[in-house]
């Protein structure tokens, strides 16, 4: 009797356990698979305002706060936009000093909580840039997908998606810039964005079914005159214009791909995203496993595609992939070792597959999806180099 009943307390304790880690598991995935739109990702530190003057801010020191570059600055009810850090002006030893742009939403004060995002922009280009734009509407799979066009001279289109944590007003960054180089601009959101339809299951999955809706961006822009597509994408937009130039019907348009911070690994962002949120180590491959059962998203092995011939590294090879008689368009990867979301080694990998198709430029001390934010001018000299034959 005894016997039996150690072995039941055992069997159960064997099953409560399970049971606990698998909801450890699925808490650990919302990290990747919940990440709203427009809020900061896991492991971004959030600063505390300790004062403001003429054109300065002084912030809490975090290695966040010395970041090169010019940033949004979010809050629950506000937004700036500050520049380089004033090394010169006074302050204390747990303070840093940034000069303070603009203030576009709300008013900052002592005490407020806020972080730094790669958005230096609110509103719509018409009303943050003054450039003419059109609100069009995207016929997608799940329902209309909002977009922004703003128009240009050329039939080369540049399709701007965003990705973790950012909204499309991300693309702003470049609007102005692209505009001066008479590119068509469509920004569009997708699912799961404001506006857009919501997923079926709720969840992010890391552009695996997001691309559909680039897709149908890319069907819009060529029934209104797009001749050629150049995809820029962010994060998992990205990944979702790797995916589009490999699967979509219209893949032989895109002329070019522009990729910034790609997730190559959703396995491995992920894991990253939880341990940012403090997930012990022990439970992150029950994140990784929870994330499959709940999206139905396949291995990527942790990247070890990343180095195959094919532009999306997610997947195995298949018939419609580009292969060894179907080169990658020309390709630029912006990316920098200091992303702690996605792993820079995999970038470097994919542009040695192809190193006459792919070029990486190299961007440090820029977090995820920030490459322009660390280092503008700099970026947008590279893109121009890299858009000229293009045009």
């Amino acid at each position: 009797m005894r016997t039996v009943k150690a072995t039941a307390a055992a069997v159960t304790a064997a099953l409560a356990a399970g049971t606990a880690g698998i909801v450890a598991g699925r808490i650990a995935s919302d990290a990747g698979l919940k990440a709203s739109p427009g809020r900061p990702l896991p492991g971004e530190p959030q600063l505390t305002v300790h004062s403001i003057a003429a054109g300065r801010i002084t912030l809490t020191r975090d290695l966040a706060a010395l970041r090169p570059g010019t940033y949004g600055l979010a809050g629950d009810a506000s937004h700036a936009v500050v520049g380089p850090v004033l090394t010169a002006e006074p302050h204390s030893a747990d303070t840093v000093v940034r000069r303070l742009e603009r203030v576009t939403h709300g008013s900052l004060e002592p005490g407020d909580k806020v972080w730094l995002t790669p958005n230096t922009y609110v509103g719509n280009p018409k009303s943050v840039l003054g450039l003419d734009h059109t609100d069009v509407e995207i016929p997608g799979e799940l329902g209309t997908l909002p977009a922004w066009f703003v128009p240009g001279m050329r039939d080369t289109w540049v399709i701007a998606v965003h990705g973790l944590g950012t909204t499309r007003e991300q693309a702003m960054n470049l609007m102005e810039f692209l505009h001066g180089l008479h590119f068509p601009v469509l920004a569009p959101a997708y699912r799961g964005d404001a506006g857009a339809p919501r997923p079926p299951d709720g969840l992010n999955h890391f552009g695996d079914t997001e691309w559909r809706d680039l897709d149908a961006a890319m069907r819009f822009a060529v029934s209104h005159g797009a001749r050629q597509l150049v995809l820029h994408g962010w994060s998992t937009g990205a990944t979702m214009a790797l995916r589009a130039a490999a699967h979509s019907g219209l893949r032989d348009r895109v002329r070019g791909l522009v990729l910034d911070s790609p997730v190559l690994s959703w396995e491995r962002t992920l894991r990253a995203l939880a341990a940012a949120r403090h997930t012990p180590g022990v439970l992150l491959p029950l994140a990784v496993r929870a994330a499959q059962g709940r999206t139905g998203l396949p291995s990527d092995h942790f990247g070890l595609y990343a180095d195959r011939t094919v532009p999306y590294a997610g997947r195995e090879a298949r018939a419609d992939d580009m292969g060894p008689d179907r080169p990658p368009p020309p390709t630029l990867i912006f990316h920098g070792p200091d992303d702690t979301i996605a792993p820079w080694d995999l970038s470097r990998r994919l542009a040695g597959t192809h190193p006459d198709r792919i070029a990486l430029h190299t961007v440090r001390q820029a977090p995820h999806a920030a490459m322009w934010n660390a280092d503008p001018s700099g970026y947008e000299e590279a893109l121009r180099r890299f858009l000229t034959p293009l045009m």
